[in-house]
Order: structure tokens, then sequence, then C-alpha cells
């Protein structure tokens, strides 16, 4: 059967004018596609076998072509937008026809120009498309152990969970909402560290240094938020968690062995309910 999205091998069946029919086999001749004259290998006859790729033109009709595609069924890859309208995003995937992206399968911003990480499913219709959903195509077994560096692209947050990582634009990552600090913004690339690896081989990330690494970036973090404030944070070490993240981007505890460091050192001074630079 041929398949839409994917590559595939395929035996010659019938010539015409505009180009040859492509089928399994010559007894399923019955289940064939166009593959285009100005596409036609030169010497080619029926027969002969040649792989190609099966989309849809623009009638919607089953077409084959030798060009590579930049995508396939059951992958991922950057596209370039090549153009945006009120029916969503065109992506440019190495063929003739662009590739619609869906409003609703938009994560993030998506403006012309800019490289987006898709997937290709495919549609009520029965057209190809893409999504920027592209957990189910991620893969698990990436090279990497505890304690590697790796780069992903963020492409889904949740609250609950973290944001979701493709490392490398291949391999399924997490940043736990435990892990989360800052501003990881939606789309962006990032630099982390795998801090576990599952039995099923996803990673779970962390985006900050182990302890006795952070704990110096933390401490220039406050000072630096200090500068910013006059020299007087109004908070303590003794507010809430929620208080402490959104004002500085750690956890209690990392903000404590920071604050910690500075009061050994002789920077701050504490006070109930603010801290002074000195």
């Amino acid at each position: 059967m041929i398949q839409v999205g994917q590559k595939q091998e395929l035996e010659i069946v019938k010539e015409v004018d505009f180009g040859v029919y492509l089928a399994p086999s010559v007894s399923r001749a019955d289940d064939r596609v166009l593959l285009p004259r100005k596409q036609v290998p030169e010497g080619s006859r029926i027969g002969d076998r040649l792989t190609v790729f099966v989309y849809l033109d623009s009638d919607d009709r089953k077409i084959a072509t030798v060009r590579e595609p930049k995508l396939v069924m059951g992958q991922v890859a950057e596209l370039t937008v090549a153009q945006t309208n009120r029916f969503g995003a065109f992506l440019d995937w190495g063929l003739e026809k662009d590739l619609l992206l869906p409003f609703r399968q938009q994560r993030g911003k998506v403006e012309q120009g800019r490289k987006v990480l898709v997937s290709l499913y495919v549609d009520k219709s029965g057209r190809l498309c893409a999504t920027m959903n592209v957990y189910k195509n991620l893969r698990n077994d990436s090279p990497y152990h505890t304690g590697d560096q790796v780069t992903g692209r963020v492409y889904e947050q949740s609250v609950r969970f973290g944001a979701f990582v493709a490392v490398d634009n291949r391999y399924s990552g997490l940043i736990p909402a435990k892990e989360l600090y800052g501003n990881v913004e939606l789309g962006t690339d990032i630099s982390a560290r795998v801090i576990r690896v599952l039995e099923d081989g996803r990673l779970d990330l962390g985006i900050r240094e182990k302890a006795y690494l952070q704990i110096d970036k933390d401490a220039e973090a406050i000072l630096r938020l200090l500068d910013g404030h006059g020299g007087t944070l109004p908070f303590s070490d003794k507010a809430s968690p929620e208080v402490i993240r959104r004002k500085t981007g750690m956890s209690k505890n990392e903000f404590k062995r920071a604050v910690g460091r500075l009061l050994k050192e002789g920077k701050i001074r504490i006070g109930e309910q603010s801290i002074c630079r000195i």
C-alpha cells in the first residue's frame, strides 16, 4: 500500500505522456501514484523500481517526487517559515508545495523567516500537515548520561510537569517544574545538564549547576539584585518559597545558601524583613 508522508520503493507500472505511474508491484497496479515526467530518471522503463516520497499536490491528490524532503512521517525537523496567512503558516520542506502548519498546531511565536521544530501528521481530511507537538516522535535512545551537558529546543510548557525539551532536536527531555528557574521561554534553545536518565530512556534536565558550583553564581546574582534596588531587598531568607522564587528565580534552600555565603564574607546584613548590602 502506498503511504503518504513516507519514502518508499515503488515499481513503474505504466508510462504516459505526462509521467509514469508507480505502484507497490505490477499486481497492485490499482494502487498507484503519478511521478511527473520532469522527475522521471532518464532511461527508466516499466518494471524499474524507484525510491520516491509521496505527498499531496495542490488538489490533494497523491503525487510522487524523487526530491529529498526535509521531513518524513515519524521524524522531527527544523523548518523555515516561508509565509503566514489566515490559515496558518507555510513551511519550506524542500518540495514544490509548502507544508501547512495550522494555527491550532502552533506553539509560541511563528513568524516568516523563523525556524520551527515540527513533525508530520495527517489531518481529518487526509492532508499532510505540520505540528509543533513533537513529543511522540522524539526518540528515547540518546547517547547521554547523568552529568552530561546538552542543548535543545523548548517545545511545550506545563505548570504541572515543567518544560519539555527536544534535545538535539531529536531526543525526549524534560526540565521538571521543580528545576525551572528564571525565564524559560517556549520556542527557545537552552543549555542544560542531564540530572537523570529514566528507565524508558527519556532525560530529566536541569538548567542550574550542581549546588557547589551554583552557590557562587547565586551569590553574585543576589549582589546584582541588591545593587539594582538601592542596596536593600524588602524580604529576607525567612520569606516564603514562592516570594523568593518570584523575586530571585531560586529555591528557598538555594537562596539561603547564597545569603549565608554573603553573610559569612561580610557583604550583607540580614534583618527580619530585609537584606542590606554592606
